[in-house]
């Protein structure tokens, strides 16, 4: 009878262990998502490079041009040091050996290269919901900018957080890829901008509070991030609230975006590499964005709003 129970419990164990693991494998996109004969539109790519604000984490830390993409950039976290990776054309140290499959995944599923987990510091999460055709463009874009043979450093991660099938557990927790649905009750520049913010902007990524597993907070979105980094920098509440936004227009909103200098004449130095990136979008991007933003329903967030 002993003998019979264990055998049981035993069977039971393999079977939980084997749906752990097919629930916490990498995952990639299926092969229709990616047609053959696809004819990349750069204007198109270098908009969404620039929506997405590649630079600000991918180009080589102590120099200014936002097309020299070798990484290097150190993310202080409480799991430890994220270093971000070359991103430039390199064939060896970059992506330019990469198919456009694997760029797909690794933007669209958290999976890289050789099938490995991507740790969440790379927002897939927000890239998820991008249109697969961004996404296509937006590495046939990258493909043009230059090659630079640098390498990239290890993480420095603190144990257990170093090891990629944990992340696996992470997705399964707080990873729900999806692309972005069109609300036909809003406005096209609604849509535009909120296609943009969560998804290639990843706005709610910096704006958002996160729990002690790094799971963003969704009840929360866009509320503030007190602890945005290791060392106290954190992302202001920018809903529509009392210690948010909620005394700015839509047009306070596009023109920060455009300027980088806010409603009281401030220059946030938080927002200075993002600025960067969305004061070269189009007018009506930044329009858009702005639309989204002050409709976004106010929330009480971190308590450290400025005033004037």
């Amino acid at each position: 009878m002993l003998r019979r129970g264990l055998i049981v419990v035993g069977a039971l164990a393999v079977v939980v262990a084997i749906a752990l693991w097919v629930l916490t494998a990498p995952k990639t996109l299926p092969a229709s998502e990616l047609t053959a004969g696809y004819h990349p539109d750069l204007a198109n790519g270098q908009a969404i490079f620039t929506a997405g604000n590649c630079s600000a984490c991918h180009m080589t830390p102590g120099q200014d041009d936002r097309a020299q993409l070798a990484g290097g950039l150190k993310l202080k976290s409480p799991f430890g040091t994220f270093v971000t990776p070359n991103i430039s054309s390199d064939k060896q140290f970059g992506i330019g050996g990469w198919t456009e499959a694997q760029f797909a995944n690794a933007m669209k599923r958290g999976t890289g290269r050789h099938g490995e987990h991507l740790y969440p510091a790379f927002p897939y999460p927000a890239y998820s919901l991008m249109k697969t055709s961004d996404v296509r463009d937006l590495f046939a874009y990258l493909q043009t900018l230059p090659a630079i043979a640098k390498p990239t450093a290890p993480h420095a991660l603190k144990f257990p957080y170093g090891l990629r099938p944990e992340v696996g557990f992470w997705k399964l927790l707080f990873f729900k890829p999806h692309e972005f649905a069109p609300d036909p009750k809003q406005s096209a520049a609604w849509n535009r901008g909120a296609y943009l913010s969560e998804g290639p902007a990843h706005c709610a990524e910096c704006h958002t509070p996160r729990n002690a597993l790094g799971g963003m907070e969704t009840g929360q979105l866009y509320a503030g991030a007190p602890n945005l980094e290791a060392g106290g920098r954190f992302a202001n509440n920018i809903t529509p609230s009392k210690d948010g936004i909620g005394d700015w227009s839509e047009q306070d909103i596009a023109d920060f975006l455009k300027s980088g200098t806010d409603k009281c004449f401030n220059e946030p130095t938080g927002m200075k590499d993002v600025i960067a990136s969305t004061g070269k979008l189009s007018d009506a991007d930044v329009t858009a964005l702005a639309t989204y933003i002050h409709a976004l329903p106010p929330r009480a967030g971190n308590g450290k709003k400025k005033t004037c």
